[in-house]
């Protein structure tokens, strides 16, 4: 076959190139048209070229891409919510943080895109028919680091390679997906349907896979020995000498005595997702090292003094939770929900030459993607911690520490930092390339 002339009819049209001004017009109308006023008009395009343009925090819901030329776009924070993205090319553009609940993304192209700590709940991403080269041969290079895919549909997507480290993966379908050489390393699978999907290659240590049908996985010699399944990491719940409610009546014995009575409760190793729940439970200067929490409700749960290190808190409602003095070094609090929660120094002894103050320690734990907006954090320590996109709008970090702490992508708009130890607050960065510039 031969190709056909570029002035033959039956030759595609080359896509019509926009420029940020013939842009900004169309996002100004799209707005009125989502606010309901008077010659406001869907944004409908469609094989358009946006290329190298900027929709930077635009709200465009329902809007049509469709065959759009979209490479190395400044699409971070966009409102894709609902909008069809049908075999649009986002590669090489940023989009982390982009919202894409419910979005049309079949066939999109999104090599080298980077999508960190995006929404994309509910998503179509399977591949379409109509992707404007081959580039499912080889694969997707692809930044998914904390998004959120829940729901997602991704039956066969190729994205070999792609990074899905601390990514919600919850309730996915990725049958018949590509995901070789991927990333999954702490994130979360649980009730993903995996059926046929190729993982060879791929990272799971510390992924969460329950519900999660382990045959697929464990047939294609992928280690899981680290992961969060089904079976129980150490002493389950059930497990304990006495029914739990025994151990925590007297526990409250023991602090009410001053030790004097009762048995302080020791959960240390203990893998607690079996109760599900220990909402508003008064948990006072309890012991929890390397405990699993994962996913649990701990609303307003009291845990002042306790010792919680290496504890995995991942996912939990710790929203005003009372935490004073508490100690949590090298826990996991990923994507914790944990705003007005208070961590500020407890005060012990009577008072006199006896009163101290017993501060939050989070040294060297893991907070990446927490939220904690509102957080009473005053005098807290994240000296060594990861932070890295995690909100603290809002929250008292006056006196914190947060020496050798990784805080790309932080939060803090709005808070108190008086006396704040705080470091540099980097933004995230990424390298965009061009294709020309990747075969040079």
């Amino acid at each position: 076959m031969t190709d056909q002339p570029a002035n033959d009819p039956a030759s595609p049209a080359a896509p019509e190139k926009f420029t940020q001004d013939q842009l900004d017009a169309l996002v100004q109308l799209h707005q009125r048209f989502l606010e309901g006023r008077l010659g406001g008009r869907r944004a409908h395009l469609k094989n358009t070229d946006l290329s190298g343009l900027s929709l930077e925090k635009k709200d465009l819901r329902q809007a049509s891409f469709t065959g759009c030329r979209m490479t190395g776009m400044n699409l971070a924070e966009v409102n894709f919510q609902e909008a069809s993205l049908y075999a649009c090319d986002l590669s090489n553009s940023d989009l982390h943080q982009a919202q894409f609940i419910r979005a049309d993304l079949r066939g999109a192209r999104i090599e080298n895109a980077h999508l960190r700590g995006a929404n994309l709940e509910k998503a179509d991403l399977r591949v379409g028919g109509l992707t404007q080269d081959n580039i499912y041969d080889t694969g997707q290079v692809v930044n998914f680091r904390g998004a959120n895919l829940s729901g997602a549909k991704m039956m066969g997507c190729i994205a070999a390679r792609a990074d899905f480290s601390d990514a919600i993966l919850v309730g996915a379908n990725i049958a018949q997906a590509d995901l070789r050489g991927a990333r999954l390393e702490g994130a979360d699978l649980s009730n993903a349907e995996i059926d046929g999907a190729q993982f060879a290659g791929a990272n799971f240590r510390s992924a969460i896979l329950t519900g999660v049908k382990l045959k697929t996985l464990q047939t294609q010699n992928i280690d899981i020995t680290t992961a969060i399944t089904d079976d129980n990491v150490g002493l389950s719940v059930s497990d304990l000498k006495e029914p739990l409610p025994k151990l925590i009546e007297n526990h409250r014995l023991w602090v009410d005595s001053a030790g004097q009575s009762g048995q302080q409760l020791d959960l240390s190793n203990v893998d607690m997702r079996l109760l599900k729940s220990l909402k508003m439970e008064k948990l006072t200067a309890i012991r929890a090292l390397g405990a699993k929490f994962i996913g649990m409700n701990l609303y307003k749960v009291e845990l002042q003094s306790a010792v919680l290190d290496g504890a995995d808190f991942r996912k939990c409602d710790m929203e005003q939770a009372d935490l004073r003095g508490s100690s949590f070094k090298g826990a996991n609090l990923s994507h914790a929900k944990m705003a007005g929660v208070d961590c500020t120094p407890l005060l012990l002894g009577a008072g006199g030459s006896t009163k101290r103050f017993s501060p939050c320690d989070f040294e060297g734990a893991k907070l990446r993607y927490a939220d904690l907006p509102q957080a009473q954090l005053k005098g807290a320590s994240f000296r060594n911690a990861d932070v890295s996109f995690a909100n603290f709008a809002g929250a008292d970090l006056r006196d914190c520490d947060f020496t050798g702490a990784q805080m790309t992508g932080a939060i803090i708009e709005g808070a108190q930092i008086e006396g704040a130890k705080l470091g540099k607050i980097e933004k995230p960065v990424f390298t965009m390339r061009l294709k020309d510039e990747k075969s040079a």
